[in-house]
This record gives C-alpha cells, sequence and structure tokens, in this order.
C-alpha cells in the first residue's frame, strides 16, 4: 500500500509516520510538507527507504506534476491542523477546510480506480466537530464543515473518506513531546496533567498510539466504509480486534 500523509510533525502525525515506516504492508510514504522532515523527527525514524518528502509551497494550488504523483497513492491520511486559539475564522478555515478541498481536488484523477478499490481519505477531526455548523465553538463549525464535504463526496470520485474524532491525545515519545514546535510549555504541562485524568475514559481521550493504529487500519479499509468514527468508537473497535 502506497500512503500519503500530511501533518507528519504534529503530535499525532509524528506517530503515524513512525508506524507507517514500521509496518510491512506499507510499501511506501509520500510525506506533504512545506519543508524537509525536521532532523528531531527524522532522526527518531527506523532507517527505512520508503519514506519520501514532497514540499508543497502552497496547500490550495498542487502543480500538475503532483497532483499526477499524488493519484499513484491508494490513501492518505491527514493529520494537517492547528489548534484555532488566537486565529481568526478566515485563517482557521483556511488551514482546516480549504487545504481539505484543495488536496481532493488534487486527487481528481483516483476517479479511474476500480470502484471495490477506493482511495482512502483518512482526516484527523476531533471531537465535537458538528457538521451542521450549530456549534457556538469556530473549531467545531470548521471541522464539521470538513466532514460533511468529505462525507458527501460523490462515489464516481471513488474516494471512501473517514473522520476520526479523537479527544484528548498526546505524543508518548519523549522526542516529539520535547521538540514540537507548535507546543508551548504551558501545553505540555497541560498534557502532562490531562493525560493520567483521562486516559481511563474511552470518551475523553485515546494513546496517541492507539489513534495511530486506527487510522493506518482505517486506510487499509479495515473498518469499512463509515464515514465518522468517534472516540468511544475508535477505542471500542480497538478492544474488539
Amino acid at each position: 500500500m502506497k500512503v500519503i500523509l500530511a501533518g507528519a510533525t504534529g503530535a499525532a502525525g509524528s506517530q503515524i509516520l513512525r508506524d507507517l515506516v514500521s509496518d510491512p504492508a506499507v510499501e511506501s510514504i509520500t510525506v506533504l510538507g512545506r519543508r524537509a522532515l525536521p532532523s528531531w523527527l527524522s532522526s527518531a525514524l527506523p532507517n527505512n527507504d520508503k519514506t519520501t518528502t514532497m514540499v508543497v509551497d502552497d496547500f490550495l494550488n498542487y502543480p500538475a506534476d503532483l497532483r499526477l504523483k499524488l493519484t499513484e497513492h491508494d490513501a492518505c491520511i491527514w493529520a494537517l491542523g492547528t489548534s484555532s486559539n488566537g486565529m481568526s475564522e478566515k485563517a482557521y478555515t483556511e488551514v482546516t477546510y480549504d487545504y481539505v478541498v484543495s488536496a481532493i481536488q488534487a486527487l481528481e484523477g483516483v476517479k479511474n480506480r476500480p470502484a471495490n478499490k477506493p482511495f482512502r481519505f483518512v482526516l484527523i477531526s476531533g471531537e465535537g466537530a458538528d457538521p451542521n455548523e450549530k456549534s457556538m465553538m469556530m473549531f467545531g463549525r470548521i471541522k464539521g464543515r470538513t466532514e460533511r464535504f468529505l462525507s458527501e463526496l460523490p462515489p464516481e470520485s471513488r474516494i471512501q473518506a473517514h473522520s476520526l474524532r479523537p479527544g484528548f491525545f498526546y505524543p508518548t515519545w519523549k522526542e516529539a513531546a520535547g521538540n514540537i514546535p507548535s507546543w508551548t510549555p504551558t501545553r505540555r504541562r497541560i498534557a502532562s496533567i490531562m493525560g493520567p485524568i483521562t486516559s481511563g475514559s474511552w470518551r475523553l481521550a485515546i494513546p496517541v498510539t492507539d489513534l495511530s493504529r486506527f487510522s493506518i487500519e482505517a486506510a487499509k479499509g479495515k473498518w469499512g466504509d463509515d464515514a465518522m468514527f468517534s472516540n468511544y468508537n475508535m477505542r471500542k473497535l480497538l478492544n474488539e480486534k
């Protein structure tokens, strides 16, 4: 299986990348990013020759050669995102919704895939996402809009989308927890406190290692064609398998 990964330097994406590299069923990984992988992440990966980073200057505009390359893959795990704190609705919408719409448009070539072998697009969304956009939280409205867009993709697109709604999660390996640039000391302290408090609740939290495993198996089609998986459902399914 050939997989695209967006958001590899985030708390979820960095774990997903590590696990993709270690998965023998994954033949190749194309990381989409604005620059090469940072040393804190590349040095933490198992030795491998199946990871390629493709620099995307503008996530709203994919050149023709990159579009062609993307259609050679079987799935995409979209872990690219940011906190809505301090952002305008316009800026947050661009990163959260517009980037996903642009990526789907860039994957137009996958419509030539057989109907029984759809391209799987796995979105790391979040608990609180509201596809009806009635939420008082900007996060909920825009994440929900993105989920609704993906759920309404027509069958002829040959894209089967899955939105995953994790609750609280945080990196469990030292290199990521200490070096993710977007994580402030305050955020790390909150994670160290909230992790032990919420870890036992299937509705409130999911270990990032479990979120990674669920995402990768969703990309393989293990969980069927459901459009959305809550934090509880992810933990339940993982516990059953």
